[in-house]
């Protein structure tokens, strides 16, 4: 800890959830393939909506017979479309332990009305995914984006369970280890740790959930946006880049330069490792510090991605306005920007480290923090 000014400051201060930072390598020049002006249904937006839906299942490693699709409204437009088209046709156990899972608990309890049986965890924490009922559907997150909590795997689902799993993957996909037979539905938008565009989400489908679509007709009058059936089938357009609504084809290309990076890098094992390495700099970092420490309870529950830390100093009376206090001070020297604690989660900072944040823009950011810290602190007793 010191008073001393750092005399590096990251050369991308860019630690926003989402949207998250670009791929390192990444120019407004390398868009200029993106077919403007043209329509999405012309051949070369086909083939460039499909190119973005290949390569994302080549590099996720999604099995053969699921389906990939390029849905709207990002990854809360990809979890609502699923719910709605597929829940109804069992009790469902919807799981929450931070914001954006409490989220998909109202809808399914509040809107679609459904037999639900709701489990949660504080922030920090996490739910026994073993207590679950897996004849029942389940609709849970995979990594905890407002909270840092993740799950450490899916050893707990059973193959032979009956209901369908439904995951909000969004902050984990291209930096976790997602396991494709345990999972029916996942759902992430670009935003992420690809560091893309905003609004447009990605729906990968089982085998299993397109025979649910193929089978169960939900009891509610579903919107035009949220159908994936016609007349009893699956909708495979969707899953070859014909796309529900206009996608933007500025977007499509900066998510395939994203991708590209991510395949030339080395693919998952290589995305994984990056996120991993810029976590355990910060996790490093804490456990030499006194005051500060991850909002993770189980350190085999921490997320490598959005990593959700709290102030622990006994001096500090005040935790949000503490916390607002060393985030705004780190803006306002250009060393972070966006690490303020999600609206809805406890006080403290939130530090993106996907995949496209470089591990030298997180180690001069924690010299900054640290000088943020003892600065603040100083002022308290001031």
């Amino acid at each position: 800890m010191t008073t001393t000014t750092p005399a590096t400051r990251p050369a991308n201060p860019r630690f926003s959830s989402g949207p998250c930072a670009k791929p390192p390598t990444w120019t407004l020049d390398a868009l200029a393939d993106a077919p403007l002006g043209r329509s999405h249904r012309a051949a070369t937006g086909k083939a460039k909506l499909k190119q973005a839906i290949d390569l994302t299942a080549e590099i996720l490693g999604v099995p053969e017979g699921y389906r990939v699709g390029i849905v709207p409204a990002s990854d809360t437009g990809a979890v609502e479309m699923a719910m709605w088209s597929l829940l109804g046709a069992r009790p469902v156990e919807m799981v929450a332990w931070e914001s954006f899972g409490e989220g998909w608990v109202t809808d399914a309890v509040k809107q679609l009305k459904l037999d639900a049986r709701v489990h949660r965890a504080d922030y920090g924490q996490i739910v026994d995914m073993a207590t679950l009922d897996y004849d029942r559907d389940v609709v849970f997150t995979w990594n905890g984006t407002t909270s840092g909590v993740r799950m450490a795997h899916g050893d707990m689902i059973p193959a032979d369970r009956a209901g369908l799993t439904i995951c909000d993957a969004t902050s984990a996909a291209f930096a976790q280890d997602l396991p494709w037979d345990k999972l029916d539905v996942v759902t992430f938008s670009w935003q992420k740790v690809m560091g893309g565009e905003a609004a447009h989400g990605m729906l990968i489908l089982s085998p299993r959930a397109v025979e649910r679509l193929e089978t169960h007709t939900p009891a509610w009058p579903l919107p035009k946006i949220f159908r994936l059936t016609s007349k009893g089938k699956l909708i495979e357009g969707i899953f070859v880049g014909e796309t529900i609504n206009t996608p933007s084809m500025l977007a499509v290309e900066d998510y395939l330069v994203a991708l590209k990076w991510g395949q030339a890098i080395g693919g998952l094992p290589a995305l994984m490792a990056r996120a991993d390495a810029n976590a355990q700099a910060i996790w490093d970092f804490c456990a030499a510090r006194d005051w500060i420490d991850n909002l993770a309870v189980d350190p085999a529950t921490r997320s490598n991605t959005s990593v959700c830390l709290k102030f622990t100093d006994p001096r500090i009376t005040d935790g949000a306005a503490f916390a607002k206090a060393v985030a705004k001070r780190l803006e306002t020297e250009g060393a972070a920007l966006d690490v303020g604690a999600y609206r809805d989660a406890p006080a403290g900072l939130r530090i993106w480290c996907g995949a496209t944040v470089e591990l030298a823009d997180v180690t001069a950011m924690l010299a900054w923090l640290d000088w943020a810290f003892q600065t603040e602190i100083a002022a308290l007793s001031a």
